[in-house]
């Protein structure tokens, strides 16, 4: 297995691969980009109208890719107790800590999202991440300030409540229509290619937790 192949295969899935961590071997992140929310509409989890369609699909998608490339499937969701995905994402080198808290990644800006990973015993000859912080060449910061209701801040993180009350509000639908305005703010978050209906998507999922 090379890692070539993972990420190929991957690919192919409507996944992308967001770092690798040695981990008893080498553990590969997988998270959602541009080829994701195609193949992710036309599947059966997006039809059938039933509860956490993006967890189920990730759930056999990943489970699927396990199986063929002789991995163990790992999720971020489905605890407690949960696995340290945040962790493994700062240790990839290719996610880092935003001015307001939230995971920053290279190509996605803050519009990542973890699906899953694939645990191999082996040690893979994986690319050596030379990612440096996004935030590091940022000068205006956009995220810190974008926010309506200042949830999201440099001086206090991510007020959760504050949050969750803006959603509820008329002018919240924004955000809850085409996503967090602080993560929008993120100029490699364009990147990502995350449309309209993906980001409501994400935001009914997050506003019911």
């Amino acid at each position: 297995m090379t890692f070539d192949e993972v990420q190929q295969n991957a690919n192919k899935a409507g996944l992308s691969v967001m770092g690798t961590v040695p981990n008893d071997g080498t553990l590969i992140l997988l998270g959602t980009g541009a080829a994701f929310w195609p193949i992710f509409s036309a599947s059966p989890e997006r039809q059938d109208k039933q509860p956490d369609p993006v967890d189920r699909w990730s759930l056999r998608v990943v489970d699927r890719l396990a199986n063929h490339l002789d991995a163990r499937a790992i999720y971020p969701f489905g605890g407690p107790p949960y696995e340290p995905f945040i962790a493994w994402a700062l240790a990839s080198g290719r996610a880092f800590q935003s001015p307001v808290g939230m995971l920053v990644h290279d190509a996605v800006g803050m519009m990542m999202s973890y699906r899953g990973a694939l645990q191999f015993s082996e040690n893979l000859a994986v690319p050596t991440p030379d990612a440096l912080s996004p935030c590091q060449c940022c000068a205006d910061k956009p995220c810190t300030t974008a926010c309506p209701v200042d949830a999201l801040s440099a001086a206090h993180r991510y007020d959760v409540d504050a949050c969750h009350a803006y959603l509820e509000t008329n002018a919240g639908q924004d955000c809850m229509t085409n996503g967090c305005l602080a993560r929008r703010a993120c100029p490699v978050s364009k990147l990502a290619g995350r449309n309209v209906e993906q980001s409501n998507l994400h935001m009914k999922a997050f506003h019911r937790t």
